[in-house]
């Protein structure tokens, strides 16, 4: 895409993934530092709508303090004779791209969890004001949807407003999410994809389900469906279900065929309710991480915003690192909030009888999801900090997760079998419970099949041999 003439930096697709570090950085909006945030679309009628309106509330970029993190919302008010009210999450989501194709400027996430950096280099090149992010996502806008008549977009740097229109952002966000709810996976007869964030994690492919809202949070099945009718050639896609090869999984062919077709074949299959064997892939705008906690065999959560260390002595961000990118990691996934809500919740893994862990923000956000018999047995920031804490705590209020601890009686000690491999090379075989794995050595070669083992750290060197 060619550079704007009136536009002081370059805009195109080349700029998308680029991260803008630090030291490198002019100014900041949103992220964990800043409470109120938000980015908002709306479809208005025509006449309610002045097109190519760019409006500043609040202090403008050149007018704010070098190295200073401040809110921000975004809100965009949209008009046209065939504009449908479901296409208001899928127009907010492409905020995060349009934002992505200009250069010097970073944007992470959606909704209500905005985080936008501006490089100093783009400052220094004239990118001084909200006006020009305006005009270069307007232009998107109307380019990639022709059926936009009339687009007006207003940056609110003032936190008082921002409060204001923060409010009502979330009731809008809550009853679109409380319109997907009424659907199962079972209900429709195709899912859809999408590949937004595939700039940042080149083989992540968000698969979208009625019982699976996309990582971000921002795009239902509803939303998807229509950005699929409007624009099939866009970031979202149709995915036929196929048949079911495991209904509480939730494993599908039609699943696994686009998934692999889109990852480019660097992922075949996926789960989409649990978060171990083939889990959903994560890029990096989830809302929330669920990570698996093998002291209590158990699974907790943090979500963005929480700051400091989860119970397991980790912070969010070290997670994020571990978790996106495009990755299946079998006990860390990526997930949004909604999907707390969603019947089908981890139910392959137990669902919320095996959460034990939640920061206090969320447990508060989605209590009325949670079985009430569990509400008190399931512990926050607030009452535990530690591992050994977290146990005891789980075994005094009787969670579920306490009968997963009763071992079974151990099976008896396996008999090593001994092969001749080729070369002489004996061969150990060990039973066990998972795929074998094979290590080689000197002089023999151990396949180690179905052993489950932790390491922290393994050295492996040739020993010296001893002198008589």
């Amino acid at each position: 895409m060619a550079m704007f003439k009136d536009i002081p930096v370059d805009v195109g697709i080349i700029y998308e993934g680029e991260r803008i570090r630090g030291p490198d950085m002019h100014i900041e909006f949103g992220g964990v530092k800043t409470p109120v945030k938000f980015e908002l679309v709306q479809v208005k009628p025509l006449k309610d709508v002045t097109d190519g309106k760019v409006e500043i509330i609040g202090p403008d970029i050149k007018d704010l303090k070098e190295g200073g993190t401040y809110p921000l919302g975004i809100y965009v008010e949209v008009a046209g004779e065939k504009l449908e009210k479901d296409l208001e999450g899928v127009i907010e989501r492409y905020i995060h791209a349009y934002c992505n194709y200009m250069e010097g400027l970073m944007h992470v996430n959606s909704r209500y969890d905005i985080w936008i950096r501006l490089s100093k280099n783009s400052y220094k090149k004239g990118l001084n004001s909200f006006r020009f992010i305006g005009l270069v996502l307007q232009r998107l806008f109307k380019a990639e949807f022709p059926i936009i008549e009339n687009i007006q977009i207003t940056f609110i740097t003032d936190e008082n407003k921002i409060r204001e229109l923060h409010s009502n952002a979330m009731k809008i966000y809550e009853e679109r999410d409380a319109r997907a709810r009424a659907l199962k996976d079972e209900d429709v007869s195709e899912f859809y994809g999408c590949v937004l964030c595939q700039s940042f994690a080149p083989t992540h492919v968000c698969v979208i389900t009625p019982s699976r809202v996309s990582l971000c949070g921002s795009i239902n099945w509803f939303d998807a469906r229509a950005a699929v009718r409007i624009n099939p050639k866009g970031f979202n896609f149709k995915v036929e279900k196929g048949e079911c090869l495991d209904p509480v999984k939730g494993e599908y062919t039609g699943i696994n065929e686009k998934v692999k077709e889109k990852s480019l074949g660097e992922v075949e299959h996926v789960y989409l309710h649990t978060f171990m064997g083939h889990p959903h892939t994560s890029c990096g705008c989830f809302e929330a991480i669920a990570f698996y906690i093998p002291e209590v065999d158990g699974i907790g959560v943090v979500h963005r915003d929480y700051r400091g260390p989860t119970v397991i002595g980790i912070p969010f961000t070290t997670l994020a690192a571990q978790a996106g990118g495009g990755k299946q990691t079998e006990g860390l996934v990526g997930i949004a909030i909604e999907y707390f809500r969603s019947s089908k919740f981890f139910q392959a893994d137990g669902g919320w009888g095996r959460v034990v862990w939640l920061p206090a923000a969320v447990k508060e956000r989605v209590k009325s999801s949670i079985p009430p018999e569990l509400i008190d047995k399931i512990p926050t920031e607030n009452d535990v900090k530690t591992i050994d804490e977290l146990k005891k705590h789980l075994e005094t209020h009787n969670h579920p997760i306490v009968s997963r601890w009763k071992a079974p009686a151990a099976p008896p000690t396996p008999t090593p079998v001994m092969e001749e491999a080729k070369g002489a090379v004996p061969i150990i075989e060990i039973p066990g419970l998972i795929p074998s794995a094979t290590m080689p050595a000197e002089g023999f070669r151990i396949v180690l099949k179905g052993v489950k083992i932790h390491v922290d750290t393994l050295v492996i060197k040739k020993a010296e041999s001893e002198k008589t």
